[in-house]
């Protein structure tokens, strides 16, 4: 049986980092920390020319970990995928295509974090008991594929 721990209700504790700082005035660890390792941003997307609408694959860059959702290199990996977008705070406000549930979207827009973020949870295994992460949907891209057979659509 899976437990979660309950959101912190105490209302003489400090409440979180992600509740009282923007983007901007995290600190490095504190920006590192918010990443759930859902690993949807490591998808290979397909932005369609004539629309500037942005659909996923199921496809994944060649550094993503298919079972831990992280980047096997993530301190080099633009050096090894020259076009891995780093995120940054100025960053995120003009990425449509960061998932609805990426804690990054949600803190610019003024939300709190999902129940099973790993910062919530206490677990950094809860994001993928409760299905959000690519574990086990994703392929690398070192399959052979042709991405437009690979869109997807995942609820988030």
């Amino acid at each position: 049986m899976t437990t979660f721990n309950e959101p912190d209700t105490d209302s003489e504790a400090e409440p979180p980092f992600w509740r009282q700082k923007t983007l901007d005035e995290m600190s490095r660890e504190e920006w590192e920390s918010l990443c759930d390792g859902c690993g949807k941003c490591c998808l290979n997307k397909i932005e369609w020319v004539d629309t500037g609408e942005v659909e996923y694959t199921d496809v994944a860059c060649r550094l993503l970990d298919l079972e831990t959702c992280r980047c096997q290199n993530y301190d080099e990996r633009t050096t090894h995928v020259p076009d891995c977008l780093v995120l940054s705070p100025n960053a995120v406000g003009s990425l449509s295509w960061l998932p609805s549930t990426c804690a990054y979207r949600l803190i610019a827009e003024g939300r709190d974090l999902q129940w099973w973020h790993p910062l919530v949870s206490g677990d950094p295994q809860t994001v993928h008991l409760a299905g959000v992460s690519m574990r086990n949907k994703a392929i690398s891209e070192n399959m052979p594929h042709d991405l437009d057979d690979r869109i997807v659509t995942w609820p988030e």
